[in-house]
């Protein structure tokens, strides 16, 4: 019975340790305080320990009591489950550093001075080094910067008694970034609008951290309801801009800047009415036809067929970008926001005017004539009758 019980127990202290991982975080409650070490209840009646000097302020005198609940790192759970309070704040012994090195846990440590290739770091009144490229995830233009400031440190290699001691502040920025990254792409959704700042600014449009160091592609298409040419004449590296989300694909996200204005379309289509003769200018010019820009932000296709060249004419030549062109609406689709021009169909329509024009002074004349007849027949009936 005594050997079950003894099973027993040691599978349950085994479940117990295989419930925590080294580097987790825990909560517990302090059951003993000794001469070396703490005792620390974990849940499920397990228990961990802590050495006593981690529960000691600055002046050496106990800063905690039986009852109390603490906060600590789990340093290892080989042969039961070790705590330590201290990393946390960066008030590490050289035997927590070795754990911490082996545990991939953060250090403090003081940036002391610049020497070849990097920085000495003071940690735990141990000198680490930090090369220049691991202090941070951008190289400052000045690099005494660093100087001085205390960081969380990654230590990535510890050996010879501490002789050989490397640390890296980056690995941690970009750990920290990925889990801010992580956050932000879990929370952002089609149609949110957001705030960002531009990182780059490329010919096809910018991109835009909008947090966590996540960007969003802001195609030049999206900036403007009229044609951008250049997208840096409408935002700048550094610009702080609200953007529209339109689309989020695996790890590409799409964003929108014309979104969060009026759509001129909406406007210009219910005053657009077929056969109407509408002023014009070239936008674009394509081997099947000749955009044109007839309202701010919208634009119609004049079908080659309807541009009243020859099939092999050049319409690049014939049609300059940006030139004045007068065009008549053959066909609207609202939905689908596309407007059918025709260049060639307004000479027939202006000949079409121009004969009304001659009919109607050709019938005037004799709306004259006939007037000024009637009205001699009436002057000559009365002269008779006198």
């Amino acid at each position: 019975m005594e050997d079950e019980d003894f099973a027993t127990l040691f599978a349950a202290s085994e479940m117990q340790t295989k419930r925590f991982q080294t580097g987790q975080t825990i909560t517990g409650t302090i059951v003993a305080i000794g001469a070396a070490e703490a005792l620390v209840n974990v849940g499920a009646k397990g228990e961990a320990s802590i050495d006593r000097g981690e529960l000691t302020g600055e002046d050496g005198t106990l800063a905690f009591k039986v009852g109390d609940r603490i906060e600590a790192t789990v340093m290892s759970t080989s042969g039961g489950i070790t705590l330590s309070r201290r990393l946390q704040r960066g008030a590490a012994t050289a035997r927590q550093i070795e754990d911490a090195y082996r545990a991939g846990l953060p250090v403090e440590g003081k940036v002391e001075a610049q020497v070849k290739g990097g920085y000495t770091v003071t940690i735990a009144r141990q000198r680490a080094f930090c090369p220049f490229s691991q202090i941070d995830t951008i190289r400052a233009p000045d690099p005494a910067v660093h100087e001085g400031r205390v960081y969380p440190f990654r230590i990535t290699e510890y050996g010879d008694g501490g002789r050989r001691f490397v640390v890296s502040r980056r690995a941690l920025l970009q750990e920290d970034q990925a889990v801010k990254a992580a956050a932000v792409r879990q929370g952002i959704a089609p149609g949110m609008t957001v705030k960002g700042r531009v990182a780059s600014v490329r010919e096809f449009g910018a991109f835009v951290d909008i947090g966590g160091n996540v960007q969003g592609l802001l195609h030049v298409s999206e900036m403007s309801w009229t044609r951008v040419a250049d997208p840096s004449a409408v935002v700048k590296p550094g610009d702080e801009i609200t953007v529209r989300v339109l689309r989020v694909e695996d790890d590409k996200i799409a964003l929108g800047l014309k979104q969060l204005t009026e759509d001129p379309w909406t406007a210009a289509a219910a005053g657009l009415q077929i056969g109407q003769l509408l002023n014009g200018t070239v936008e674009k010019v394509e081997k099947f036809g000749v955009f044109v820009a007839v309202a701010p932000g919208v634009s119609g296709l004049v079908p080659a067929s309807e541009t009243g060249l020859p099939r092999d004419a050049d319409l690049r030549k014939a049609f300059p970008r940006g030139a004045p062109l007068d065009v008549i609406v053959l066909e609207i689709d609202a939905a689908a926001r596309r407007i059918r021009l025709s260049s060639k169909a307004v000479a027939a329509a202006r000949e079409d005017a121009e004969v009304r024009d001659y009919a109607a002074r050709d019938a005037a004349p004799s709306s004259s004539m006939g007037s000024l007849a009637d009205r001699l027949r009436s002057a000559l009936k009365r002269s008779d009758g006198e």
